[in-house]
């Protein structure tokens, strides 16, 4: 991890001239966007994987109607529908996973008082006066809410708000727009349809809402790690809009896979 560390603080020291007192703020947004879009190749196998799966709605649609009252009868169906089609139910989900560590090492590196056994000196900077080190109850404590420091996490919760309202709709509609069939997730991984029974579609409730937990991080985390966190969030909403652009997010018709 001392490695991504001295990494950022290069980026700081490139990103001086034009940043200032911010720069090192400003290099974990752009450290957030590279690591991002070097993972984007997991993220277009996820899509892929998920459109495979959608492809096969009609048919799947079809096993509903015939095993609807037998559900160990259709989730064999179902399977026996994958192999035959030679496409992985886990095809959506896997790649989403692999990404997880580099997610976990980032958090780390932003959070963290110490790297390597050293003080990580990417909190003793600041944005906008703010220290990177603070939380949201610091900001609170030093001039409250309309304060310059409690200003700039309004800005972040903004931000954070729009993102998720905007991923929790796009869900919704396809999930609505293809029932039974999987969709993508706030995390990119896929989630069932509107039609999952049981614990399945308990789950398919409750997921599209935990875009909203993301405010709850940015107001516990450390400013580094919250601006990593709405930079991910954003980054992760606008690739999901432009690879799943062919899934409905309205309407009845299904979305081919391209």
């Amino acid at each position: 991890m001392s490695v991504f560390a001295s990494l950022v603080a290069r980026l700081a020291d490139l990103l001086e001239p034009f940043f200032h007192a911010s720069a090192a703020a400003a290099a974990i947004v752009l450290f957030t966007a590279c690591v991002r879009l070097a993972i984007h190749p997991l993220s277009r196998a996820t899509a892929r994987g998920q459109k495979a799966c959608t492809k096969l709605a009609p048919q799947i649609a079809e096993l509903r109607k015939k095993h609807g009252k037998n559900p160990e009868r259709l989730q064999k169906a179902i399977l026996e529908l994958h192999a035959k089609e030679k496409v992985s139910p886990l095809s959506g989900c896997l790649p989403s996973l692999f990404q997880l560590p580099a997610f976990f090492l980032m958090y780390h590196l932003f959070s963290n008082q110490q790297i390597g056994g050293e003080p990580n000196e990417l909190l003793t900077h600041t944005l906008f006066a703010s220290p990177l080190g603070d939380r949201w109850t610091d900001a609170l404590a030093d001039g409250g809410v309309v304060g310059a420091q409690g200003l700039l996490y309004v800005a972040l919760f903004a931000v954070v708000a729009a993102v998720a309202t905007f991923t929790y709709r796009r869900t919704k509609q396809q999930m609505a727009a293809s029932p039974g069939m999987p969709v993508a997730g706030p995390d990119g991984a896929q989630l069932p349809g509107a039609g999952a029974m049981g614990a399945m579609g308990a789950m398919t409730k409750v997921m599209p809402l935990m875009s909203f937990a993301t405010l709850i991080t940015v107001a516990v985390v450390p400013l580094a790690a919250a601006l990593y966190v709405v930079t991910s969030t954003t980054w992760s909403a606008v690739e999901r809009a432009w690879l799943y652009r062919d899934i409905p997010a309205g309407g009845g018709a299904v979305a081919t896979a391209r």
